[in-house]
């Protein structure tokens, strides 16, 4: 049975974050190609990790710096080894190399950290993020791993030609592999509830994440107050993962804004509400919030970043609006409008089903997975990745063996 090694940067939680779920689905692919799993990572479980035991994964708990991961890879020697974004490359990829060097190795970006870095720092200052990143320390970090990797999975088309634009990397290191869903039929379209069955608004996102942080301030600052000045009775309710203080300070429940915190289900609470809230300021990938709301049949009002790569040339399914008043409007004009709505929510599901096929990346995935068979070869046209590994396999190995000695002496009882 082939195996796949994947390095993580934490533990996966599909209920909390767009991350999880990304990995989750990553997992069930290979599971369905008939791989063993093993999941390792650095990071302490959580209580909202899924029981990934009872799917057959095999976990373990793995050190930074530490030889007991050579001899870990060393005995498992797996076909394939999938990075959890770029640091678990730069921390891991040279032992990987060293004791398992015909493994294919793959980066899942989850999304350009160093976009997301740069449009919050554009943001803040207000600059172009493009002046920002090409100079940036993390995009030529991130840059230099997807170089050293065989192949890099990217999430959004927009990522995908500012790769290969702005930073000319050869489109056989890279593949697009969007978010991989069921096709929603019918039958489940006619089951959801529908506009006079929904009510009040619903905004959702982890706040470990500063683009949602910062985006339910906007609403409770901005936006909120001139909706709800225009619908009396309706509320907005505020879920996400990892609430800090500030956000539940934030909770008015005299004036229609309800922090919740975490949601026991985020699917059902986003099959209730009639909009859904997203004015994300800066960020990258595809968010998730807004896809889960197309699944539900809920529309949704956001910004263009953050409907950036969803879409396509499919019309948005509500509204899109960078300026609060503008926002604003848009959500009581389609709040309001029953026959606005239900033409935003079958664009929803058009969406869905036309750039989201599960079906259809698996097999273009499957496909591209069939670079292992000539490997070599697919290795000797990338000569600039292999110039980065050679010099940075050789500075991470003296810096880890360093470590290593000291976390040695450092445990000594003298």
């Amino acid at each position: 049975m082939k195996k796949l090694l994947i390095i993580g940067y934490v533990w996966p939680e599909p209920n909390s974050s767009a991350a999880g779920t990304r990995m989750m689905q990553l997992i069930d692919f290979f599971l369905k190609a008939d791989y063993q799993v093993h999941f390792s990572t650095t990071a302490t479980r959580s209580a909202y990790v899924p029981p990934l035991e009872s799917l057959g994964i095999i976990t373990k708990t793995i050190e930074l710096n530490s030889p007991s991961f050579d001899s870990y890879i060393e005995d498992l020697q797996p076909e394939i080894v999938l990075f959890d974004r770029f640091m678990m490359e730069e921390q891991f990829s040279w032992r990987v190399d060293k004791f398992c060097p015909t493994a294919l190795k793959i980066l899942d970006t989850e999304d350009l950290h160093f976009i997301r870095k740069a449009r919050l720092t554009a943001y803040k200052q207000n600059k172009e993020p493009k002046d920002l990143y090409l100079n940036s320390e993390i995009a030529k970090r991130e840059i230099a791993s997807i170089y050293r990797c065989d192949l890099s999975l990217i999430i959004s088309e927009v990522e995908m030609q500012l790769l290969t634009d702005d930073f000319n990397i050869p489109e056989s290191l890279l593949f697009y592999l969007p978010f991989m869903l069921r096709i929603i039929t019918r039958e489940e379209i006619d089951s959801l509830p529908g506009f006079n069955e929904k009510k009040d608004f619903i905004s959702i996102g982890n706040f470990l994440h500063e683009p949602n942080t910062n985006a339910v301030f906007l609403l409770k600052e901005k936006i909120w107050p001139m909706i709800r000045k225009q619908l009396p009775g309706a509320n907005l309710h505020i879920y996400g993962a990892y609430p800090s203080e500030k956000i539940f300070k934030l909770n008015d429940p005299k004036n229609g804004f309800l922090v919740h915190g975490r949601a026991e289900n985020a699917e059902n609470e986003m099959k209730k509400a009639r909009i859904c809230l997203a004015p994300l300021q800066f960020g990258a990938g595809l968010k998730g919030k807004l896809i889960q709301a197309m699944q539900c049949g809920t529309p949704a009002i956001t910004t263009e970043v953050g409907a950036e790569g969803i879409p396509g040339n499919l019309p948005w399914n509500g509204f899109i609006e960078n300026d609060p008043k503008e926002f604003s409007e848009a959500t009581i004009k389609l709040y309001l409008d029953e026959s606005k709505w239900e033409t935003a929510q079958a664009r929803g599901f058009e969406i869905i089903n036309s750039r989201f096929s599960a079906e259809r990346f698996r097999n273009e995935f499957q496909k591209k997975l069939q670079i292992m068979n000539h490997l070599p070869e697919h290795r000797e046209k990338n000569f600039i990745g292999a110039m980065l590994k050679h010099h940075l396999h050789r500075s991470t190995y003296f810096m880890a063996r360093f470590i290593e000695e000291k976390n040695k002496t450092a445990g000594k009882n003298y």
